[in-house]
């Protein structure tokens, strides 16, 4: 394993007296982890500002749309369900690394003329009232990184974002190119088809859809929603985004991948829907609920009951092509990554190499820091279907890189968490290849020691789970409620013993919209308050205390 740094660059990382052998004494002992009694840790983090400790943005309990606010922060939890707490550790605590993770960003062409809205007929929950804003929310998370600078636990300077998946919503070209420009800095307009001129789903008159700026009395505008005179020519007004001020890599996810996230868009009928004149917009209700029940199951990842449903002639609107909606492939999504003009804060490929170009491989290694490593996993199963998996190519792949470094720490990442990897899809380039599951995966991981955590998204929840010798970390997303990236620090306490430290983090827009204010910080305090009010949204996403701000012990390998 790695040593650890000289003592003259060790830091106290709590100020004097702070939950020093809190697993003994002064908390709340259950099974797994130890919370503060007093509920005031978040005030006791020497860097908390900025961070869910100190405040969260809330929704008051009740019907109807209610006004979001900042409410109590999420306190620290210490969780021993892998190795117990010894007392002292603050003082003796040196960080190895610090950074920050983004997930299931989504950044949408809501203009597209192959989008899933249609399947709201069947579920309130299949369309998100806020989704013509995830550009100015996403940048506004990208100022609060910026504004952080260090981990709000050790104080360590964070080195670099990675982004595990999701990026884009819907396998479109032009989504992939905001996603790098608002990394990178710069400025984007989230505008497609008729410039100035929105043509969706929120002008379309159905009643299904929030509209903001007639008097439709939709379903939403029933449940409370406003009216926003000018809402829909703000949302597709350019965003101007300062870029991260550190480096990024990047993951990918299924929705990259896939149209809507489970189809291959190798289809002709879906990339020719992607860039036609023609959009989709509603299907019979108990069509949208077979649809999506197929979708949850699997059962259709070539997508033929969509290609079906798209030849049948059902009523359309007629919206302006754009050649930018088209599907981008797998080498298209590594050439823009590699592209000197997206360099940004840097590294160049953002991860990604020439020999990923070449082999048309999605996973890599990268150094995290003296003594750690990084490893991008590519759990996508371009077979299709929304869960993952990965193929016996790749999983030998990381079975020889955790080996060649084994005298190294190693962080994990993917997209898909472990209960989301059960597809077994063959990769159409690699019919032959075995896919595995998370299950599988976990068992790999297991047996290399110098495994710390496996850190993922997909599920949009907070979850954290001990697999015996390592932590596996899901984090929610930045689209659905609540709205959240994860600050990750590593530290030896210098006791036989390491931390991992999670901290979560909101953008950095005021949580309460002032509802006529569509500046781009107005848009992106509103994204956040549409988002909480979304109607049938999943409950339960911000997962309980000991998934959120915690403190989680190792074993030092």
């Amino acid at each position: 394993m790695p040593k650890s740094p000289p003592a003259a660059i060790r830091r106290r990382v709590f100020l004097a007296g702070a939950v020093a052998g809190l697993g003994a004494a002064g908390g709340i002992v259950r099974a797994g982890f130890t919370e503060r009694a007093d509920g005031r840790m978040a005030a006791e983090e020497p860097f908390a500002a900025g961070t869910t400790l100190m405040a969260v943005a809330a929704r008051p309990a009740g019907p109807g749309y209610r006004r979001l606010a900042y409410g109590p922060g999420w306190p620290r939890t210490v969780r021993h369900d892998i190795a117990s707490p010894r007392p002292g550790r603050a003082d003796r605590r040196t960080p190895l690394a610090a950074f920050v993770q983004f997930t299931d960003l989504h950044l949408t062409d809501v203009q597209h003329p192959l989008r899933y809205e249609f399947f709201r007929s069947g579920s309130p929950a299949a369309w998100r009232p806020q989704e013509a804003l995830t550009l100015p929310g996403a940048v506004s998370l990208i100022e609060r990184v910026n504004g952080l600078g260090r981990g709000p636990a050790t104080g360590a300077p964070l080195s670099f974002v990675m982004a595990t998946g999701d990026n884009t919503d819907n396998n479109a070209a032009i989504e992939l190119d905001w996603f790098l420009t608002a990394m990178n800095g710069g400025t984007c307009t989230p505008d497609t088809g008729d410039p100035g001129h929105y043509e969706g789903v929120q002008n379309s008159g159905l009643e299904l859809f929030w509209h903001p700026e007639s008097l439709v009395r939709d379903l939403d505008t029933l449940a409370g929603f406003p009216k926003l005179d000018g809402f829909l020519t703000a949302a597709v007004k350019p965003v101007r985004s300062p870029g991260l001020a550190i480096p990024w890599y990047s993951t990918l996810g299924n929705h990259d991948g896939l149209s809507g996230g489970c189809y291959a868009a190798t289809h002709n009928a879906i990339a020719a829907a992607a860039t036609g004149d023609r959009k989709l917009q509603t299907i019979p209700p108990d069509e949208a609920r077979s649809l999506m029940i197929g979708e949850g199951r699997g059962t259709d990842p070539a997508g033929h009951r969509i290609e079906a449903l798209l030849g049948r002639g059902l009523k359309t609107r007629t919206v302006t092509p754009d050649p930018r909606r088209a599907p981008f492939t797998m080498r298209e999504y590594l050439a823009a990554h590699l592209d000197p003009d997206h360099v940004g804060p840097g590294p160049a490929g953002h991860g990604y190499t020439a020999v990923n170009l070449s082999e048309e491989t999605l996973y890599y290694s990268f150094p995290v820091a003296d003594g750690v490593i990084g490893i991008s996993l590519d759990s996508t199963d371009p077979g299709g279907g929304k869960d993952g998996s990965i193929g016996s190519g790749q999983l030998r792949w990381l079975g020889e890189t955790l080996t060649r470094h084994k005298d190294q720490y190693a962080l994990v990442f993917s997209h898909h968490p472990s209960w989301s990897m059960d597809n077994g899809t063959p990769d159409p380039a690699r019919p032959a290849e075995t896919r595995h599951s998370g299950d599988e995966l976990i068992g790999l991981l297991g047996s290399h020691r110098n495994v710390l955590a496996w850190i993922n998204g997909h599920s949009h929840c907070n979850r954290i789970r001990p697999r015996r010798t390592f932590w596996e970390i899901c984090t929610a997303s930045h689209i659905d409620s609540p709205q959240l990236a994860r600050v990750i620090e590593v530290a030896d306490n210098h006791d036989g013993t390491l931390s991992l430290f999670t901290t979560l983090i909101e953008s950095a827009a005021p949580p309460r919209s002032y509802l006529h204010d569509l500046s781009q910080t107005g848009l992106a305090s509103l994204y956040r308050e549409l988002a909480a009010n979304a109607q049938g949204a999943a409950p339960g996403l911000a997962g309980t205390p000991t998934d959120r701000n915690t403190e989680l012990l190792l074993a030092t390998p």
